[in-house]
């Protein structure tokens, strides 16, 4: 053991709320520098540094010949995969990490590998790694756990590999940051009247169906309207496999302010409730990425056709759009408002990264490789204004891609969102948005935590890969979201001024509760976006 970890182990641990792992730990004198590995019956011992040599070169040393099967070129990706830590917060991450569901849930599993590891030592393990690297990876926390020999059960090792993807660990690592960072200085509110309350209209509803023969597409919509209205038009379009009604609170909400909003929902991809298949990448065709932003485009050609009919006369302002998007929606929003799809950065992405650094959202994404074009816009001029809800636009749009919005923008964005994690698909994105844009951070919220209650089938989130936050739990977010959105939406009218303190920190602070804090902020504090900036996008 060296002498920097014999100094570092008595500094290491955060006085506080990790006090506890300090009284704890093992006598200082000992790092991690054999694995003792368990394959069945049998047993071997090894250096950790053959183990690394694997790791930065992909050669396999002889003594780990008997588990070269085991030791793919995702493991090997698994095992290198790093999180970068600015050292100004690094303490503040990695505590938020360890606390964390998803850090909980990896820590319980390689203590399942390596069950003579006590949660401390291995807490210590990250600890140490994050101090001396100003980051973590996996061989970096293995050489710094406080114990000499470490036994591993290597078909368990290599089922943990499956958990580590940083992208998710750095959305709930930096949690509490956004919490603290994003609050503002005072929090005191007070308006006129309630956004979030129904408005004075009576709302009218009827379906539509539209065909796109050139496309064969069949696009049903609801619309919703009311006597009066006023512009702009808005129109919703939800995620993958989601319907019309996914947000349709929000649509009957608007419409009872006079606004007009059309809710599209575009041609499923599942065949009688059965995907086509199971490979990631095919979830959805390449076309998808074009077709959806032109469904869009379609539709505001008809309705400018409805809009001479009688009943609905003037009340389809097509030539002034807002469009609500959520997840793969959310794409296709900031499509339509500019932004610039960078294919060749995509495929790079798709080509370097493996399933260990990927999440669903990248997967989507990566779908969209097969397109043939280096860069694409999908742009739409009658497109003024774009809502983005829990976008999945990690990759798609490349480093500079969203440079091209040419629009007013709104981002949600959700901490315990493990479909489309905050952290590679909102807020790194986020960073690139023109002005004027706004952020909303939904503290503990999931993917679909925006849902309609009454609509959107709760069976449907249960299928989803982690466990949804819905129902009266997230009432708070849905509530800030109806009225930060009329406000929004509102900017585009005379009224604009009216509305505008909806669109500030204090208003999504007065709707926030212990539970569920709800943050609204127009940029992020530079110490966030110094380490947004820092991390290099998987």
């Amino acid at each position: 053991m060296t002498t920097f970890f014999r100094n570092l182990i008595a500094i290491a641990i955060p006085v506080g709320t990790c006090s506890a792992i300090a009284l704890t730990l093992p006598a200082p004198g000992y790092a991690a520098e054999r694995l003792t590995l368990k394959l069945g019956p049998f047993q071997q011992s090894i250096q950790v540094a053959d183990l690394e040599t694997y790791a930065r070169t992909g050669k396999v040393p002889s003594a780990l010949q008997l588990y070269a099967p085991f030791l793919t070129s995702e493991f090997r990706k698994a095992l290198t995969n790093r999180l970068e830590l600015d050292p100004k917060i690094s303490t503040q991450v990695v505590e938020e990490l360890l606390r964390s569901t998803a850090g909980k849930r990896v820590l319980d599993s390689i203590r399942a590998a390596a069950p003579d590891l006590s949660l401390e030592t291995l807490q210590a393990g990250f600890w140490l790694a994050a101090r001396q690297l100003n980051g973590l990876d996996a061989i970096g926390v293995l050489k710094a756990i406080p114990q000499e020999t470490i036994t591993v059960d290597v078909t368990q090792a290599v089922g943990i590999a499956s958990q580590l993807n940083f992208s998710y660990w750095k959305s709930q690592a930096i949690s509490s940051l956004l919490e603290k960072n994003l609050l503002a200085s005072s929090s005191a509110f007070r308006a006129p009247f309630d956004p979030a309350a129904p408005g004075s209209e009576f709302v009218q509803q009827q379906q539509f169906v539209f065909e796109d023969s050139a496309r064969n597409r069949r696009l049903p919509i609801d619309l919703y309207w009311s006597s009066t209205t006023q512009a702009p038009l808005v129109v919703i379009t939800p995620g993958f496999e989601a319907n019309r009604k996914f947000l349709a609170y929000l649509a009957r909400h608007l419409a009872s302010h006079g606004f007009t909003v059309a809710a599209i929902e575009h041609p499923l991809i599942a065949q009688n409730g059965s995907i086509v298949s199971f490979d990631p990448e095919r979830l959805i065709s390449a076309e998808e990425f074009v077709e959806r932003p032109k469904d869009v485009s379609f539709l505001l050609d008809e309705l400018a056709k409805l809009n001479q009919s009688a009943g609905l006369r003037g009340k389809l302002n097509t030539q002034h759009v807002t469009v609500v998007g959520h997840s793969l929606g959310g794409y296709g929003a900031l499509a339509l408002a500019g932004a610039e799809l960078r294919l060749d950065e995509l495929r790079e992405f798709c080509r370097t990264s493996g399933v260990f650094q990927r999440v669903p959202a990248d997967w989507l994404q990566c779908a969209a490789t097969q397109l043939p074009d280096r860069r694409l816009s999908l742009r739409d001029q009658r497109v003024k204004q774009a809502i983005a809800l829990n976008p999945a636009i990690g990759q798609i749009f490349g480093k500079s891609g969203l440079q091209q919005v040419a629009t007013p923008t709104l981002i949600l964005t959700s901490t315990e969102d493990a479909l489309a994690p905050a952290f590679s698909q909102q807020l790194q994105p986020f960073l690139q948005l023109p002005t004027p844009k706004y952020l909303i951070t939904s503290i503990g919220a999931t993917h679909l935590s925006v849902s309609d209650p009454v609509h959107f089938s709760i069976a449907r989130a249960k299928g989803t890969l982690t466990k949804e936050r819905q129902g009266q739990a997230v009432e708070p977010l849905r509530q800030l979201l109806q009225g930060v959105s009329l406000a929004f939406v509102a900017q585009g009218t005379p009224n604009a001024s009216l509305y505008q303190p909806f669109l500030t920190s204090s208003y999504a602070q007065s709707l926030s509760t212990p539970a569920l804090p709800l943050r609204l902020n127009t940029e992020l504090p530079s110490n966030l976006t110094r380490w947004l900036s820092l991390v290099t996008l998987f």
